[in-house]
């Protein structure tokens, strides 16, 4: 076939391809057809010669019907939501059984932590016996009994990505918008939602650090899924600190199932406001509230009333886990064997924190991945971090270190230390939420 080649041709010369082109592209990525050789030229290609908003549609919806792409006919719209990576972002174990809770089906399908981000599927796999691997089928079932379910995606599910993704990581051409935007929502809309939330972080310890470049992707996603016929938006917020006040798998779902079952606490406070903000937006977009502060509300209520925690437990349940975990958590989770508390050297109130820091240091502790086949420490990590503007005397305590042993967690302590910074006088912290693109 010439095609690729014309197509390839074309990118050199700084020439976007045209919407067919890329679907047959995307095709080819899909059965094979396509040579790595191709495909990284191809990615190579379009960081030279960015994809105009229409050509970016039509790659997305290329790359999406390669695969399966979920049907559903459920009695509720169907809805999901996506982060663009954090720090101590455990909001899908609280978000998705809210919403299913308050009458949406949620199936979420999620990735693996790769760099300082934690996944979402490795703080499920903290909990004993849940199956986060399902076919197509059994995940439907799930969904449809439960109201949401947590999975990895198949091999079925936007093959193209998969290859894309692959060639992007060996080439130095992950941060292309194009491709960004392509790989995001060809997972995404393969699910077939009806509306989408998409929570775009900034700040030390986002994938994008840059405002104004978190707002491009925000914008360009949300052009890119409407397109593409879904209802959508994104919520810029702000990853300056961990979402929770911890980082590490089994410690998110323990701070997860801490905002579900007393969502009141004040640890708790600013993860059940994103949770809210996002849950608020997503139940206006599929109908179910009339604007995003009715929806912000239905979901407190939902966290309040115990709903939510219900909901997770029979998802938990459907997926191979504890029956009684709702009310077991903290005797079903693995726990490190050595726990290092971080005191403060002199008193102050906390100005600034490099989270991106905090989850290098997470990894290093073994409870991340620096490549996709490593094997992960689910019980390590940081908890009872402290949270910017919190003025703190001499000896208080700053965070904890969840290590394998004695060393570790004192080599990580000294790097927590090093990644806060204390300051005299008032701290103002960003604010959470910073702007809605619609």
């Amino acid at each position: 076939m010439s095609f690729p080649r014309d197509i390839l041709a074309g990118l050199r010369k700084g020439l976007a391809p045209a919407p067919d082109a890329l679907a047959a592209f995307a095709a080819g990525l899909a059965d094979g057809s396509i040579s790595d050789a191709q495909a990284g030229a191809f990615a190579m290609g379009i960081c030279h010669a960015p994809l105009s908003p229409e050509g970016r549609a039509a790659l997305t919806r290329a790359m999406r019907d390669g695969g399966e792409v979920l049907q559903w006919d459920l009695p509720g719209p169907v809805l999901d939501k996506h982060s663009t990576g954090g720090v101590g972002d455990c909001v899908s174990l609280i978000l998705a059984p809210a919403l299913a809770a308050c009458g949406a089906f949620v199936p979420m399908i999620s990735g693996r932590g790769l760099g300082h981000t934690g996944g979402t599927l490795d703080k499920m796999a903290a909990i004993p016996g849940l199956r986060i691997e399902m076919q197509t089928d059994e995940f439907q079932d799930v969904v449809r009994r439960v109201g949401c379910a947590i999975v990895g995606a198949t091999g079925d599910i936007a093959p193209a990505d998969r290859r894309l993704y692959a060639v992007r990581d060996v080439t130095g051409t992950v941060e292309s918008l194009d491709l960004i935007v392509a790989s995001i929502l060809s997972k995404k809309l393969a699910e077939g939602p009806e509306a989408l939330v998409l929570d775009v972080k900034t700040g030390s310890g986002a994938f994008l650090a840059d405002p104004e470049a978190a707002r491009r992707l925000a914008r360009a996603l949300v052009e890119t899924a409407q397109a593409n016929g879904v209802m959508t938006s994104a919520i810029l917020t702000d990853m300056s600190q961990p979402a929770a006040t911890s980082a590490g798998n089994a410690l998110e779902v323990i701070t997860a199932m801490e905002a579900l079952t007393e969502p009141e606490g004040r640890a708790s406070a600013r993860l059940v406001a994103l949770t809210e903000a996002l849950g608020g937006e997503a139940l206006a977009l599929g109908g179910i509230a009339e604007d995003a502060a009715d929806g912000a509300g239905r979901v407190r209520a939902a966290l309040h009333s115990g709903a939510a925690v219900e909901v997770f437990g029979r998802m938990v349940e459907a997926q191979g886990g504890p029956s009684d975990f709702p009310e077991r958590w903290r005797d079903r989770l693995p726990a490190a064997p050595v726990v290092a508390e971080l005191h403060a050297d002199r008193p102050g109130v906390l100005r600034a924190i490099d989270a991106r820091a905090l989850g290098e240091i997470v990894v290093d502790l073994g409870g991340g991945r620096r490549r996709e086949d490593d094997r992960i420490d689910l019980a390590v990590g940081l908890s009872h971090i402290a949270q910017l503007g919190a003025v703190v005397t001499q000896g208080q305590p700053l965070a904890r270190v969840h290590a394998k042993d004695s060393d570790s967690a004192q080599a990580a302590a000294i790097r927590v230390a090093e990644a806060m910074e204390m300051a005299e006088g008032a701290v103002t912290p960003p604010p959470l939420v910073q702007e809605t693109i619609r």
